[in-house]
């Protein structure tokens, strides 16, 4: 067993795992999170995608021990008093999602996207959501939700 202190959401947090145990499963199972959902356990589908010190990361490539001492934003993290991230706004209004498995992945991948890339093109939106697989939408709500989320984000520093 080993400790593992790190941030969830802004919360600090100690827990002791197994050497093996994976990020998403300290997650989901120590910190009980849920919204961070375990598809493929092979890095595939992005489903477990959180931003580890506000990178984007596929959870269940990390073990907990490599996150000691990290900030881990999930999908719970995103929305701040009660208000919801743009992202998740956009999501919402878009209609970008059917069966809602893979959306907090997306979610965050898109986040995370746009973070380091407020205006991204077509191209580098597919190539951005790469690493996400949606089995029920075909994605054109999906790359509409991104471009609103990106004039949502642009319209709230405008404001500040």
């Amino acid at each position: 067993m080993a400790k593992v202190e790190l941030t969830i959401n802004g919360k600090n947090h100690c827990f002791e795992v197994e050497d093996r145990t994976l990020l998403v499963n300290l997650i989901r199972d120590h910190a009980q999170l849920t919204g961070t959902h375990v598809g493929c356990d092979t890095s595939q589908c992005g489903a477990c995608t959180v931003h580890m010190n506000g990178e984007a990361i596929k959870s269940c490539t990390v073990f907990a021990l490599q996150a000691n001492g990290a900030q881990i934003t999930t999908i719970e993290g995103l929305a701040k008093n009660g208000k919801l991230h743009p992202v998740q706004q956009a999501f919402t209004q878009c209609h970008a999602l059917q069966c809602g498995f893979c959306t907090p992945g997306m979610i965050m991948s898109v986040a995370g996207l746009l973070k380091n890339n407020p205006k991204p093109t077509d191209e580098q939106i597919y190539h951005g959501l790469e690493g996400n697989l949606c089995r029920c939408t075909g994605y054109v709500n999906i790359v509409k939700a991104v471009k609103k989320s990106a004039e949502l984000l642009a319209t709230q520093k405008q404001s500040r």
